[in-house]
């Protein structure tokens, strides 16, 4: 859960902890199996069918049930790697959304989607070589 405006929105995360990656970002005003549903479909399009690991969730097995993958419980030392990616993660955009308000009546969110995006992007680890190698490239000059 995310505060936005004041409100209380939900940030779907798809995480792979060997690669320390998001895989995809999605934002809800609802918590539901449904939710879950149109989140795991978009990552199976992406990514192909895989074992689903949740925390547990009761909203989780029900989307996996309709879509037939496979629901499995994260253990312990994946389940602190991973709460720790999404707290930071959390962290950053409470922390956007503090400093930079969006207060525009009648708001789409797209402006939250865009921070997922830009996030997501930033966290890339090809984004992250790829600027590593400019600002050695700058510095050489």
């Amino acid at each position: 859960m995310v505060e936005v405006r004041g409100m209380e929105g939900w940030v779907w995360v798809a995480y792979e902890p060997y690669q320390r990656r998001f895989l995809g970002l999605w934002f809800s005003w609802i918590r539901s199996s449904m939710a879950a549903e149109a989140f795991l479909r978009q990552i199976t399009r992406r990514y192909g069918r895989h074992p689903v690991y949740t925390d547990g969730a009761s909203w989780c097995p029900e989307a996996c049930k309709a879509l037939s993958l496979e629901h499995r419980l994260l253990n312990d030392e994946y389940r602190s790697l991973i709460e720790r990616a999404i707290q930071a993660f959390k962290d950053r955009t409470e922390a956007l959304d503090d400093n930079h308000p969006w207060r525009r009546r009648g708001c789409n969110l797209n402006h939250v989607k865009n921070r997922l995006r830009l996030f997501n992007l930033h966290q890339q680890p090809e984004y992250q070589k790829l600027i590593t190698q400019l600002k050695e490239a700058i510095s050489l000059k």
